[in-house]
């Protein structure tokens, strides 16, 4: 059986595609042709959170080989929300996408291992396991250490599954902590690498990637570089492209000689790509879905072009 990570790079190469769609619903985000057929509840945001999300899905899903719904834009409306979050992960697996929840959890012993079961694992009541949420990677959050991050291991272990463990990540704060000189003289963010990389050894697959992979922003291409060198066999998730202004060249940093070895997160440049400037004059507010077509074949251009 292929492990998690090489099922995620033949979908990257099936579609000839390094993107990820981050699938972050803001109810002001969502065009009034969905959100009027709805009433403004609890209930009917998720409703319409579905309908935008499932169209999103519908125009790209032989294009783009992944989603990454961020758990906060859910969790916001309650359990309709999680309703809403569960359905979208059910049926972008269902159109052949591999799904990539954002929830970044960091906790240790039964709680790490709790939310594991809800998202990798399953759930034991009795004699009976139950899949819960069944994604195929989530985020994970280090700062606690190697207790924090082993349940989610073990289950990637017993379940085929993945994770992207926090490294360098693309906000504008991020080197308060991330960029730190230990004693050793390296920073935080490059002793956190090594780390992952050592938690990733026995999850290598055939392109020599581990499923235990990181999330490195492209917003900070000099640490995106340095750390593609300290972890060779790690695979990155990498934000920061389009509105948080990180450049296709700087991304390719990310990327082996081959053209592997990373996956690029694009929320609201595909997400709201019927509002931008590049789009709002060719296609109409009902038109939402083709616009974000439209885009992720742009944004697969220019990361093809550099990577």
């Amino acid at each position: 059986m292929k492990n998690a990570i090489d099922i995620l790079i033949e979908k990257i190469k099936e579609t000839g595609n390094p993107t990820v769609m981050g699938l972050d619903p803001r109810y002001e985000m969502l065009p009034e042709c969905v959100t009027s057929k709805y009433p403004k509840t609890l209930e009917g945001v998720a409703k319409a959170i579905i309908e935008y999300n499932k169209a999103l899905i519908d125009e790209t899903c032989d294009i783009i080989p992944a989603i990454k719904p961020q758990i906060a834009f859910y969790e916001m409306f309650g359990i309709p929300g999680m309703e809403a979050f569960e359905e979208t992960c059910k049926y972008a697996k269902e159109k052949g996408m591999v799904v990539i929840a954002d929830i970044k959890r960091g906790d240790i012993g039964s709680t790490a291992a709790g939310y594991s079961n809800a998202y990798l694992g399953k759930t034991k009541i009795g004699d009976i396991e139950e899949s819960i949420f069944d994604v195929d990677f989530v985020t994970v959050n280090p700062y606690m250490g190697t207790d924090c991050v082993k349940p989610f291991i073990e289950d990637c272990k017993k379940y085929n599954k993945g994770l992207f463990i926090l490294v360098k990540t693309s906000n504008p704060s991020s080197g308060e902590l991330q960029d730190l000189k230990l004693e050793s003289g390296e920073e935080v963010y490059t002793s956190v690498a090594k780390l992952v990389e050592k938690w990733g050894e026995e999850l290598r697959g055939e392109y020599n990637y581990s499923s235990i992979a990181a999330v490195v922003g492209a917003t900070y291409p000099k640490q995106l570089e340095d750390i593609r060198k300290t972890a060779p066999h790690t695979f990155f998730l990498i934000p920061g492209y389009g509105a948080q202004g990180g450049k296709p060249e700087d991304i390719a940093l990310g990327f082996d000689k081959d053209g592997l070895g990373g996956i690029v997160n694009a929320s609201r440049s595909l997400m709201c790509a019927y509002k931008s400037d590049r789009w709002k004059n060719e296609f109409e507010e009902k038109d939402y879905a083709k616009a974000t077509r439209a885009e992720a074949i742009r944004m697969k251009e220019e990361l093809n072009s550099v990577i």
